[in-house]
């Protein structure tokens, strides 16, 4: 018999721990669903980040999609304080060193007008003679704070953060706290990004 596999998309809210287990008083993914039991995020996005979060049983897709040898983007929409200059961004796109090892070349690019975004639960603290600005990041790997660790080293902290994607899968139609399964033709192209599952 076939092992069965659950796979969803879900929106992760601001403040939502990237587990099934709370901790420190917030909220985790025992708060939506309902999902099958041994369902665990496909790599993770802190508390204070907000986005896609792929859900799954499948451990070969879970290593095809978190060893570094499987590369696949992740595309983020950053909020930062200031407005990055051109040679912030190529710093960005050309690598930053963290802890002693470089970034993987990225993509970014400055956002001219701000994204349709659902407003945050708590708002962002803005300075008032600091203006914002948005920009896209995409990466090929997924280090710990890693996007928050490479805006603050070119001098724009981030202030809020949203992924909206990973490879082909969107969060577009999915509100803050909304889920779905995949579907068969999304499944079969993460098999195929990662080597995917034996059938």
């Amino acid at each position: 018999m076939k092992n069965r596999f659950d796979y969803f998309l879900l929106n992760k809210p601001y403040g939502v721990l990237s587990q099934f287990t709370s901790e420190a008083g917030h909220r985790s993914l025992k708060d939506f669903g309902p999902f099958p039991k041994h369902v665990y995020s496909v790599g993770r996005l802190d508390a204070d980040s907000e986005g896609l979060l792929l859900l799954t049983n499948d451990n070969k897709l879970k290593h095809g999609l978190t060893t570094p040898a499987f590369r696949h983007e992740r595309t983020y929409l950053v909020q930062v304080e200031g407005i990055p200059t051109e040679s912030s961004l190529q710093k960005l796109r050309e690598g930053i060193s963290i802890n002693d090892l470089v970034t993987l070349p990225a993509k970014a690019q400055l956002l001219h007008l701000e994204p349709l975004l659902p407003p945050r639960p708590i708002a962002i603290r803005i300075r008032k003679n600091i203006p914002t600005s948005w920009v896209e990041i995409i990466l090929m790997e997924g280090r710990n704070r890693q996007i928050r660790k490479m805006t603050a080293a070119v001098g724009h902290p981030t202030l809020r953060l949203v992924r909206t994607h990973i490879s082909f899968l969107s969060i577009d139609g999915l509100l803050p706290g909304e889920s779905r399964r995949l579907t068969n033709g999304e499944i079969s192209q993460l098999a195929e990004i990662t080597q995917g599952p034996e059938k």
